[in-house]
Order: C-alpha cells, then sequence, then structure tokens
C-alpha cells in the first residue's frame, strides 16, 4: 500500500491558492488594460466597413429592443373553440402577429384545462354527497 503524501488534516498548501496568479485573473487584467487599444481598433475596423466589429460595438451600446406588446381587440364572447377561432382569424389576416396569436391560443389551451379541472372538482363533490346521502 502507498504512503500517503500529506498527513490527514494538514494542507498540501500552508500559503494557500497565490493571489491574483489565476489565469482567469491574468486574462481579466490583460484585458483591462488593453481595453482602450481593443475599442479603439474595433472603431476602427468598424468605420473600414468591418460588419462585425460593428455589430460588437452597436450590441455592447445599444441593446436589442424588446418586443411591445399592443392591445389587441377581439371577441371574448363565447365558448373557449369560438374565441380560439377569432384568434386564428385575427392572426390569419394580420390583425395579430403570429407570436401573439400563438400566446393566446395557449392561454387559451390553459383555460380550457382549468375549466375542465373545476368542472371534474364539481362532479366528483357531487358524487361524494350523493354516496354520502345513501349512507
Amino acid at each position: 500500500m502507498a504512503t500517503p503524501k500529506f498527513k490527514p488534516g494538514q494542507s498540501g498548501n500552508p500559503n494557500g491558492r497565490p493571489k491574483n496568479k489565476t489565469p482567469a485573473t491574468l486574462l481579466r487584467q490583460s484585458i483591462v488594460s488593453d481595453m482602450p487599444e481593443i475599442i479603439s481598433t474595433l472603431v476602427k475596423l468598424a468605420k473600414s466597413g468591418d460588419v462585425p466589429a460593428a455589430k460588437i460595438l452597436i450590441d455592447r451600446v445599444c441593446p436589442a429592443l424588446k418586443p411591445q406588446a399592443l392591445p389587441i381587440n377581439l371577441p371574448i364572447n363565447g365558448s373557449l373553440a369560438e374565441q380560439g377561432n377569432e384568434i386564428i382569424k385575427a392572426t390569419m389576416s394580420g390583425q395579430v402577429p403570429p407570436d401573439i396569436g400563438s400566446q393566446l391560443i395557449a392561454a387559451l389551451a390553459n383555460q380550457g384545462k382549468l375549466v375542465e379541472l373545476q368542472e371534474l372538482t364539481e362532479r366528483l363533490q357531487h358524487i361524494e354527497k350523493q354516496l354520502e346521502n345513501r349512507s
């Protein structure tokens, strides 16, 4: 059997990990010290027509726009299936963007599941009362 290198409970590196010497720390320090030159180079490249360099700069300076939800006017009367048909018609005609139409259909499907669960709960409670009355 091999003899252990270190005694149990005793550190093999009593001085600990060296401070500011890890590869990640050294890389960060190098980037920080070279940042002005990096940015200057990116700007020069972007000005000369380098599209990827321009994209990097724009992505950092101007964050992507978040989609804005617009109000949608659809009839809310009728069954869930009828409401779903209205959403599909509005999406197909261009009144509602496809992604919003899809979200609305998913919301209706979830609502349908909730209604079904509520109806099953009520039916089960009714059956339980009937069984209690028979006893």
